[in-house]
């Protein structure tokens, strides 16, 4: 099995990359994870990425696609992999292409933008013990104070309204576009094109996963 998740931030791509994972034995491979384990490895790519990150510039397309190509050689990668948060731009997908990546499925996590503003911007989390609560959907038993301890819950500033529209309006603008490109793949009927599957990203988790799993096995 090996896919690519996309979606908009918050559309909960992460739990669904933990059940797809564990259902199907495979890493879930994420760039950021690589980069910093390939400039801590010391290896060429991870020098030449050090030095850009530390000039404070974006590490290359270039760079990325030779890191993901390094990664799928390790043994892990066996069974397959999940792409979560890459690629994130056309180019990126076009270098996948030409670099031979191989990917059987692409499943699209769809969540309507006012779902996720509510879901994100009513996360409320205790910061000594990381417990999260949601002030509808699974309040505290005193509001605004950790059901344990009595101590104050925060909303974290990557939660906040205008935090989360403003990485809605990123994804509209830059990554919603790979939709269209790999729908449009999918369709062509080419060879070592992949599936494009669409599942809706609103209800229970299991409920969530379920379709999750009944796309990827069409």
């Amino acid at each position: 099995m090996r896919l690519i998740l996309l979606g908009p931030p918050g559309a909960g791509k992460g739990t669904q990359a933990n059940f797809i994972k564990e259902k199907f034995n495979i890493p879930q491979i994420s760039t950021g994870d690589m980069l910093r384990a390939a400039v801590k490895a010391g290896t060429p790519l991870g020098i030449a990425a050090k030095k850009v990150m530390d000039a404070g510039g974006l590490v290359s397309d270039d760079i990325i696609i030779g890191l993901v190509k390094d990664r799928l050689k390790e043994a892990d990668c066996a069974n397959g992999y999940l792409f979560d948060g890459f690629p994130r731009t056309i180019p990126q997908a076009d270098a996948m292409k030409e670099a031979g990546v191989a990917i059987d499925y692409v499943l699209e996590i769809d969540v309507p933008d006012e779902s996720i503003v509510e879901r994100m911007s009513g996360r409320r989390v205790h910061q000594t013990s990381g417990r999260t609560y949601h002030v509808k959907f699974n309040p505290p038993k005193v509001e605004g104070k950790d059901d344990v301890t009595g101590e104050e819950l925060i909303q974290r500033d990557d939660d906040k309204e205008e935090t989360v529209k403003k990485r809605l309006a990123v994804y509209h603008e830059q990554t919603e576009v790979l939709v269209g490109y790999y729908n449009k793949w999918a369709q062509s009927g080419q060879s070592g094109a992949p599936k494009y599957r669409k599942i809706s990203g609103v209800g229970p988790v299991e409920t969530i996963r379920d379709k999750a799993f009944a796309a990827l096995s069409e």
